[in-house]
C-alpha cells in the first residue's frame, strides 16, 4: 500500500491510499481459453476428437480411435495411452492455422506445461468404419 500526501499552500495536507495488486515480473499469468473457431476443421470426426482434446476430456478423446491405435511423434512410435493419459488435459492448440488432407491433418501453435509454445501437425488417421487408427503428432516447420 502506498501512501501519497499532499500539502497545500494553505497549510492544509491531503492524504491519498492506493491500493492494487502486486505484480510479479518473473511470474508469466495464463489464461487458458479452449474456445477455438473450429470451422477450419471440416472432418467431423476429427473436429469432435480435436474438441474433446481441447477440453481435456481424454475419455471422449479416446472414443474416436480404435481400441490399440498407433502413436508417431516426429516419426517415433510411441505409446498411445501413456501419450493421451499424460498429454490431455495439459496441452493444447493454442491457433488452427492449416488443415490438410480432407480435414486430417492440423497445423497450428500449441502450448504445453513442460516443453512452452511451439507450432505441431495432429495428423489422424481414419479406418473405413470412421475409427482412427494411428495419430501422427510432431514439431511442424
Amino acid at each position: 500500500m502506498k501512501t501519497l500526501a499532499f500539502i497545500l499552500l494553505t497549510g492544509y495536507s491531503l492524504s491519498f491510499t492506493a491500493c492494487g495488486q502486486t505484480v510479479n515480473p518473473g511470474k508469466k499469468t495464463e489464461q487458458k481459453n479452449n474456445k477455438m473457431d473450429t470451422d477450419k476443421l471440416t472432418n467431423t470426426k476429427v473436429r469432435e476428437a480435436f474438441d474433446a482434446w481441447q477440453k481435456g476430456d481424454s475419455r471422449t478423446f479416446l472414443s474416436f480411435f480404435t481400441a490399440e491405435p498407433k502413436l508417431y511423434d516426429d516419426g517415433n512410435p510411441r505409446d498411445f495411452q501413456k501419450f493421451v493419459k499424460s498429454a490431455c488435459g495439459h496441452e493444447s492448440f493454442t491457433t488452427i492455422d492449416k488443415v490438410d488432407n480432407e480435414g486430417k491433418d492440423i497445423y497450428g501453435n500449441f502450448h504445453t506445461e513442460s516443453w512452452g509454445d511451439f507450432r505441431t501437425y495432429f495428423k489422424f488417421h481414419q479406418n473405413a468404419e470412421g475409427k482412427f487408427d494411428r495419430l501422427d503428432i510432431g514439431q511442424a516447420q
